[in-house]
């Protein structure tokens, strides 16, 4: 059973950084892709980033690009969101995915989800 654990949410001023973290178990992640996706109050359930576990690759949404860096370490099964330059709009909880398809773009292609961490970026 795949078991996702995150951590590192909280509180931060506009301009602040964040590091998630997604402790993964239960599973072998070779082939598969993982993923933050954040909801905010009233809004849909988003895709941030995603990275697939065997290759590296990655992908950003527009909004976070070039402020967010999506990574995993394969020796703590773990994947991590940087997350720089926040803003006030970046307020949402943040929640690991895991897809057994290497890529995922979809939130119905995840088939494993964490909990869950609020970050919240004050004015």
């Amino acid at each position: 059973q795949v078991h996702l654990v995150e951590s590192g949410g909280g509180l931060v001023q506009a301009g602040g950084s964040l590091r998630l973290s997604c402790a993964a178990s239960g599973g072998s992640f070779s082939s598969y892709a993982m993923a933050w996706f954040r909801q905010a109050p009233g809004k849909e359930r988003e895709l941030v980033a995603l990275i697939s576990w065997s290759r590296g690759n990655t992908y950003y949404a527009d909004s976070v690009k070039g402020r967010f860096t999506i990574s995993r370490d394969s020796v703590k099964n773990t994947v991590y969101l940087q997350m720089n330059s926040l803003r006030p709009e970046d307020t949402a909880v943040y929640y690991c995915a895991a897809s057994e398809r290497g890529s995922a773009l979809l939130r119905a292609q995840y088939d494993y989800w964490g909990q869950g961490t609020q970050v919240t970026v004050s004015s």
